[in-house]
C-alpha cells in the first residue's frame, strides 16, 4: 500500500519508499527546452518546490543512477531520457538557514562545503595558482565563527569552474530555499 508523503523532501525518497506521487517529470523537458541559463521558480507555499527541485537535481546528477527511480515517469517515453544523469549538479538548501545571523551563515558555508566535501577529486589535479584559491576559498568557508558570507559565491564559482573541466560539461546549479535566510 502506498503511503502519503507528508513532508518528504526528497524525489528519491518519495520514488524508493513507494509513496504517492503526482508525475511533474514533463518539468525536465521544459525546463530543457527553456535555454534559460537561469530559471527562477517561484510558487506558493507547500506547492511541490522543493521535491521538483530534488527531481530535477536527481534527473541531472552525472554522479547519481537514477534509471530506477524514473523508471515509469513520463520522461522516459521522451528522447529527454537520454539526458539523465548527464550533467555535474550542485544543489544546495538554505532551508535550515534560520534563526540569528551566525547560524544562517554557518548553515550556507555547510551547504557550500558539502558540495566541495562532494566532488573533492575535482581538485586533485590544480595548478599552483588554482591550489592557492582553493586555499583560500576553503579557510573562507571553514571559518564558521566570522559571520559573513565573504567568498561563497567565489566558492560556488570555483567549484563549478573545476566540474565544467573535469566533466566538460555544463553545471546544473538548484538552490532550493533562496529566501529562508
Amino acid at each position: 500500500m502506498k503511503k502519503i508523503p507528508t513532508g518528504i523532501k526528497s524525489f528519491r525518497k518519495l520514488r524508493e519508499e513507494n509513496y504517492y506521487f503526482v508525475d511533474k517529470t514533463q518539468m525536465i523537458k521544459d525546463f530543457l527546452e527553456r535555454g534559460s541559463e537561469v530559471t527562477l521558480v517561484t510558487r506558493p507555499r507547500k506547492f511541490g518546490k522543493t521535491i521538483n527541485m530534488s527531481m530535477l537535481s536527481e534527473s541531472f546528477d552525472i554522479t547519481k543512477d537514477s534509471k530506477e527511480i524514473f523508471k515509469g515517469t513520463k520522461i522516459m517515453d521522451t528522447p529527454y531520457a537520454s539526458e539523465l544523469n548527464q550533467y555535474p549538479t550542485i544543489f544546495i538548501s538554505f532551508a535550515d538557514a534560520k534563526r540569528d545571523k551566525a547560524s544562517i551563515v554557518s548553515t550556507i558555508k555547510d551547504q557550500v562545503l558539502k558540495e566541495w566535501d562532494r566532488y573533492v577529486y575535482v581538485f586533485d589535479d590544480l595548478s599552483k595558482y588554482e591550489q592557492n584559491k582553493h586555499d583560500f576559498l576553503e579557510s573562507r568557508l571553514m571559518n564558521y565563527s566570522n559571520g559573513n558570507l565573504e567568498g561563497i559565491v567565489d566558492s560556488i564559482s570555483f567549484l563549478m569552474d573545476k566540474l565544467k573541466d573535469y566533466y566538460h560539461k555544463e553545471v546544473m546549479v538548484f538552490i532550493d530555499e533562496y529566501d529562508t535566510p
